[in-house]
């Protein structure tokens, strides 16, 4: 099964070798990835540039202006190759070496269009620290009705699935992931599986809650995106807040170690 991983990114030149070279230890290597950079004028370029140099697997890369992360991971998904497609942010992480591995024998052997994990939030400069715990839990359709979503960054899916049912409504700027995995899972029934381990560290500052006002637009888009569907907005927005409280709380009490949860 060959894996097409997509990275977006602009101006990331501080976090962006720690998340290459997460890729770059998998065990698993029949790997194409596809870098899609929005015209940095950071390091970035360089760094792209050093890591395509030492790499044995393939690399796509280009760099140009865009609209935005949704149309970079768009443009991404459009050249990859893969029979499998994941996304590795540029301030993420893989959280094991065997994070690949393990995903490709899930879906090599269940009845999937895809599968997910664990996502763990982490302090900006300093990855040890971890901020929020999210332990996705087993998948079930009637959750999507209470807001709940599977981390999206941890989600590997089979090409086909974007095939059937499209890419990234790049209309919204912060909830086109929510958007995406509400049409292929509640309206599509596509089938996904459960991976119980943490599969991607996050770094914390991401861009829906830079700021007070992208905390506001990711709520009234998350509203449009239920209203859309036939979620009940009110009740699944209130469920969704609510239910990340214990993830903060795990959080504080989890330290990194590789004896846990796949770090």
């Amino acid at each position: 099964m060959k894996v097409s991983i997509i990275t977006a990114t602009y101006n990331c030149g501080k976090t962006l070798k720690a998340s290459l070279d997460s890729l770059a230890k998998q065990t698993y290597r029949k790997i194409e990835h596809v870098i899609v950079d929005g015209a940095s004028t950071d390091e970035t370029l360089q760094i792209i540039e050093e890591y395509i140099a030492k790499v044995d697997y393939e690399v796509k890369f280009i760099s140009e202006p865009d609209r935005g992360v949704y149309d970079a991971l768009n443009k991404g998904i459009k050249l990859a190759t893969g029979d499998l497609i994941g996304l590795l942010h540029s301030d993420d992480m893989f959280a094991s070496d065997r994070v690949i591995e393990r995903i490709v024998d899930v879906l090599s052997t269940g009845d999937y269009d895809g599968c997910y994990g664990d996502i763990v939030y982490v302090d900006r400069e300093d990855a040890s620290k971890v901020l929020r715990y999210w332990r996705a839990g087993k998948y079930d359709r009637k959750k999507l009705r209470l807001g709940w979503m599977p981390p999206h960054p941890t989600c590997f899916l089979k090409r086909s699935v974007y095939e059937e049912f499209g890419l990234f409504d790049t209309s919204y700027r912060i909830a086109a992931d929510y958007d995406f995995m509400v049409r292929i899972l509640y309206k599509g029934g596509v089938r996904l599986g459960y991976i119980p381990q943490v599969i991607t560290v996050m770094r914390s500052g991401g861009m829906s809650n830079k700021s007070l006002k992208n905390r506001i637009l990711v709520f009234r888009e998350n509203y449009m995106v239920m209203k859309k569907h036939g979620l009940p907005a009110f009740r699944a927005l209130t469920v969704r807040t609510l239910s990340r409280i214990p993830q903060f709380v795990s959080g504080k009490v989890h330290r990194f170690s590789k004896r846990k949860g796949g770090f």
